[in-house]
């Protein structure tokens, strides 16, 4: 198997979920056979949004041939990893380099998991929402958008409110009875605005 490891690994990190990797080339005399080319292993340490993990799922990519860099894709935005590269031959690998820390910035949040439109009233509706399942970075706010819909489906004024990142229900006053309201929801981090959810629930018509 090849004797050395690749030397000079550098990590470029281009956006929340693509990384470049670049090493300088082993000595052709130490790889001790046929140059097949150089494998990166990388994993993702931890999530920065949250805890821990208990698995850690190691991935391989292998670049052919004399290559000296690779593009790593489909990284966890807001997330530490490492890594480190091998060469191979037609008898296996040779020693791994050093691991190499880096880390991923923030991306936009996923949907929130849930939202939930409960106790009508004449002109009020309560809303509950559960946070996005991958936050991919600091939540900043709740971005709440609703408007009413008539008879003939035809949409009314929308109306938005900027909800605190830490709340998780809210009390909306002052609707018009017996009236359907169709509402849009999304998580924000620094970077943007998530996909939004979509919900409709109708105020009562007399008490």
């Amino acid at each position: 198997v090849p004797m050395v490891a690749p030397g000079n690994v550098q990590v470029h990190v281009i956006n929340s979920t693509l990384a470049k990797v670049h090493w300088d080339p082993v000595p052709l005399k130490t790889v001790r056979g046929h140059l097949q080319g150089y494998k990166v292993y990388y994993w993702k340490v931890q999530s920065l949004s949250r805890r821990s993990r208990r698995h850690v799922e190691k991935k391989i990519l292998t670049f052919r041939g004399n290559k000296t860099f690779g593009m790593l894709p489909g990284l966890e935005p807001y997330s530490s990893y490492k890594l480190n590269v091998r060469v191979v031959n037609g008898k296996g690998e040779g020693p791994a380099s050093p691991d190499k820390v880096f880390k991923t910035p923030e991306g936009v949040p996923s949907s929130p998991s849930f939202l939930k439109i409960t106790n009508p009233t004449l002109d009020s509706l309560t809303l509950e929402w559960g946070s996005p399942t991958h936050p991919n970075g600091i939540l900043t706010s709740y971005v709440l958008k609703f408007q009413p819909i008539n008879n003939t489906h035809e949409l009314g004024p929308l109306v938005e409110i900027r909800i605190p990142a830490n709340e998780s229900s809210l009390i909306l006053k002052n609707l018009n009875y017996s009236t359907r309201y169709k509402f849009y929801f999304n998580a924000q981090t620094s970077v943007g605005s998530g996909s939004q959810i979509t919900e409709e629930a109708v105020t009562i018509m007399d008490e």
